[in-house]
């Protein structure tokens, strides 16, 4: 799980390397830090903002995030005399060239951590006659992610069944009747039935594109946002009992089985990049189904992590 050598405030994590105080196990580890830049700050942003041609001002744009670059600076490395080569060789271990982005893992105060996904661009430590001496300092690190927003490291997780009555009262047999239950528990209106509803909080400032796992039997599913935005993702496509239709609305991907099924979006389906849970809110999203698709079976399960800027 990523973050889980991270167990306190000043901390980073990066694959299996720790810099800061302390590991998960209590020992001490030689890597320390001294700055962090990029990590508090709003990435850059690139506007459409244009210019009025015959009037002051502009038309507002859209804002849309760059990558964010995130350096750890004051990089040092410290053991005892003349075992400074392990260390150095654990630290380049850890930071090699990747063409895959992993989780970068940062806790800094009482927030707790927070994590975004990234590759290393650079590495640095500066050699000296202090090496002898089992010291090093002065170095850097330096990531890129291309999803500049910071996640909770817990991703939530809710599901649903499609829409469904409960069973109701059991009016029994001419010879019993209705069975009206003690003071204490009242009436047995039978079985609960489902909503086809999830209520999914996103409590962080930024919005979050969530992914959404529908499992058949089920015909031309549909998860529709409710409130102001009435944003659905309908798909004409029949799903088997052991078919799963997995919607990853970053990727902007539609896929079953491995294969991409984006081309069965209906007419009234929403690009899957623009469904996204809005930050500070709880969403109510809806699942459903063509007319008579009822199987209980069905279901529909999100994924997402609150995110910040």
């Amino acid at each position: 799980m990523a973050g889980e050598l991270v167990t306190g405030p000043g901390l980073i994590q990066w694959g299996s390397l720790v810099l800061g105080r302390r590991q998960a196990t209590g020992t001490v580890t030689p890597y320390r830090w001294r700055s962090l830049t990029g990590w508090e700050e709003t990435p850059t942003l690139d506007s459409g903002t244009v210019n009025r041609s015959q009037q002051h001002g502009a038309w507002p744009g859209q804002l849309l995030a760059q990558p964010r670059t995130v350096t750890v600076e004051g990089l040092m490395v410290r053991t005892a005399g003349g075992s400074i080569g392990a260390a150095v060789r654990t630290l380049s271990a850890a930071c090699t060239i990747a063409q895959d982005e992993q989780p970068l893992v940062i806790w800094l105060d009482d927030r707790g951590p927070l994590l975004l996904y990234a590759r290393l661009l650079r590495r640095h430590l500066p050699v000296d006659p202090s090496w002898q001496l089992g010291w090093a300092a002065g170095g850097a690190l330096q990531w890129q992610a291309t999803d500049p927003r910071r996640y909770q490291l817990t991703e939530q997780t809710a599901a649903t069944a499609l829409p469904a009555p409960e069973s109701g009262l059991d009016w029994g047999s001419p010879e019993t009747g209705l069975a009206w239950g003690s003071p204490e528990t009242g009436l047995v209106w039978g079985t609960p039935g489902s909503t086809g509803d999830i209520a999914a909080t996103n409590s962080g400032d930024a919005e979050v594109h969530p992914v959404i796992e529908i499992r058949g039997p089920v015909v031309t599913p549909s998860v529709a946002m409710a409130g102001g935005s009435g944003l659905v993702l309908e798909y004409d496509i029949t799903l088997g009992a052991t078919d799963v239709l997995v919607v990853d609305t970053w990727a902007g991907t539609v896929t079953l089985g491995g294969q991409s099924r984006i081309g069965t979006a209906t007419l009234r389906s929403a690009p899957e990049g623009a469904f996204t849970l809005p930050p500070g809110a709880t969403t109510t999203l809806s699942f459903r189904a063509a007319p008579g698709s009822v199987d209980p079976a069905a279901s529909a399960t999100v994924r997402w992590r609150s995110a910040y800027w």
